[in-house]
């Protein structure tokens, strides 16, 4: 166990793709954790952090004032994960999604000031760019939200900014799609969707293939966040850092894929009208902060394929706890 100060952290969206990741890893460091989450995709995703003493578990709503007082009490840190998490699931219903990504966003901050919460780090996301031709696309270029979903993730970051003061460090994260293997697994996710195509059917379809898409494997996503959770507040105070590795295309992944699954795999290619293509650098919170991810591509492929062959991956092309719209429709969240 490390000599860092331990931290009472609460987690918004902690039983849910990383959260599932995330929970455990921080109690094993013997930090608090408190997940606020409305566990649409069952309570089995927290088994393994059950064992450990320093969990609390609140099953509530983000937009629901009395769940977020309960939630931030005795915390010192948020890590803010929950939101209708991609443009499809958001485009299901825009006034749910910004119900919930943004309408409840400022309050939650002011809440955990109100609660004595000192820092407070923000899951954005590295959409909110848009289109860049720039072959790297940093930090200080400007943004460009294409779509309601990253457009109130940039909203939150404005917000975020006004609401920091001296005592309320603020840290805003811009990750690149996350990929690997959770409790919770999402296989509606480029690396993991081609993955479970490869395992299942033996073929795997690609739409267009010329576009990059960067990833991050989710135990370096999870491991960024408890480096900000345990690194001096002054560290990272008032930061904004792109969190990336692999700017690939969509045809490398697939090759990737192919390598790790076995080479009967096909790959058919068909056109695509949907040509966004992302490359984001991530050389500022290598310089900034010492973080590099060093888990790649394959090894996300081949840790979903080593939960496919113990039988931890059930139903996979049917299942809706693997697909957030699917899920979404199911219970008809609203």
């Amino acid at each position: 166990m490390s000599n860092t100060p331990k931290h009472h952290v609460m987690i918004t969206g902690g039983a849910g793709y990383v959260g599932a990741v995330l929970t455990p890893k921080l109690l094993a460091l013997g930090h608090k954790v408190t997940v606020l989450d409305l566990y649409i995709y069952g309570d089995g995703v927290l088994e393994d952090a059950r064992k450990f003493e320093g969990l609390r578990e609140i099953h509530g709503d983000i937009r629901d004032p009395e769940a977020i007082a309960s939630a931030m009490e005795g915390c010192d840190t948020v890590i803010h994960l929950a939101c209708i998490s991609n443009d499809p699931s958001y485009d299901l219903d825009p006034e749910l999604g910004k119900s919930i990504n943004y309408d409840c966003f400022r309050p939650m901050v002011k809440a955990a000031k109100a609660a004595g919460v000192t820092r407070f780090i923000y899951a954005s996301s590295s959409s909110i760019y848009g289109i860049k031709q720039d072959p790297n696309v940093h930090e200080d270029l400007e943004l460009d939200p294409l779509t309601d979903y990253s457009k109130f993730k940039a909203l939150c970051e404005r917000d975020l900014e006004e609401e920091r003061e001296p005592g309320f460090a603020t840290l805003i994260l811009r990750p690149a799609t996350v990929c690997g293997y959770s409790p919770r697994l999402r296989l509606d996710l480029t690396v993991n969707i081609l993955t479970n195509h490869a395992i299942n059917n033996g073929k795997i379809t690609v739409f267009g293939g010329d576009q990059l898409r960067p990833n991050i494997h989710i135990q370096d996503m999870t491991d960024l966040y408890i480096k900000a959770v345990e690194a001096e507040a002054s560290a990272i105070d008032g930061h904004i850092w792109n969190a990336g590795y692999e700017n690939h295309s969509v045809n490398k992944i697939a090759e990737i894929v192919r390598q790790v699954i076995g080479e009967t795999v096909g790959i058919e290619v068909t056109p695509t009208d949907d040509n966004r293509s992302y490359h984001v650098s991530s050389d500022k919170i290598k310089n900034e902060f010492g973080f590099s991810a060093t888990h790649t591509i394959e090894d996300a492929v081949r840790d979903i394929k080593d939960a496919f062959d113990k039988g931890l991956v059930p139903d996979s092309m049917t299942d809706s706890f693997y697909y957030n719209i699917k899920r979404m429709q199911e219970i008809d969240l609203h």
